[in-house]
């Protein structure tokens, strides 16, 4: 009797579980790009206007010491850069266009900052991941380079490692909004993007 009803169940227990949908369907393949262009909290802030960007982290990368701090990174002895990893599904936005869009959001041609923001963890670097981010960046440099009058500062540097930055810098401006770098530097420019992106889709 035990034996048999071993048997049927093992011939109902595929019937009884639910069907579990593939990964692959419900998720989309997800890529990222690691770029800076002055404070974080601004490109962060800017990066998550365009649709199909999934996720941006703040944090540093281009130097040569380990697990870096901000106060580190302040220092300017670092070598890092301030960054942000842009995690995107390219189903819905391209490379191209986010590297496009990376001329907008920042001065590409200021030496030594951006804005206000002196020292060179603010300085405009791209850092690619394989050898198909490396061609597309130089491409839109190339490009961009016929947009301004000044000659472009931006480095394109292999990237080693990307370090998160402290919890307190994620999501900056949409939790700091009224802070007053946020109000009077970041916030205008948002503001811009946002106009520019909706023009963009008329």
């Amino acid at each position: 009797m035990r034996r048999r009803f071993s048997f049927l169940a093992t011939l109902l227990l595929p019937l009884a579980m639910p069907a579990v949908p593939a990964a692959s369907a419900a998720t989309p393949r997800l890529e990222s790009l690691v770029l800076g262009g002055g404070c974080f909290w601004c490109t962060e802030a800017a990066y998550e206007l365009l649709p199909g960007v999934k996720a941006v982290v703040s944090g540093y990368a281009g130097g040569h010491v380990p697990n870096p701090t901000y106060e580190q990174i302040c220092g300017k002895q670092t070598g890092h850069a301030e960054v942000i990893r842009i995690d995107y599904d390219p189903a819905v936005v391209s490379l191209e266009r986010l590297l496009d869009y990376f001329w907008h959001v920042h001065n590409p041609t200021q030496v030594g900052g951006q804005g206000n923001d002196h020292g060179p963890q603010y300085r405009s670097i791209i850092l690619y991941a394989n050898a198909e981010q490396k061609a597309a960046a130089e491409r839109s440099m190339a490009k961009a380079a016929r947009e301004f009058r000044d000659p472009l500062t931006t480095e394109i540097v292999p990237l080693e490692k990307f370090w998160e930055a402290e919890a307190y810098h994620q999501d900056y401006f949409r939790r700091n909004p009224k802070q007053g770098y946020c109000s009077y530097v970041i916030a205008p420019k948002i503001k811009k993007l946002e106009q520019q992106l909706a023009a963009e889709k008329k």
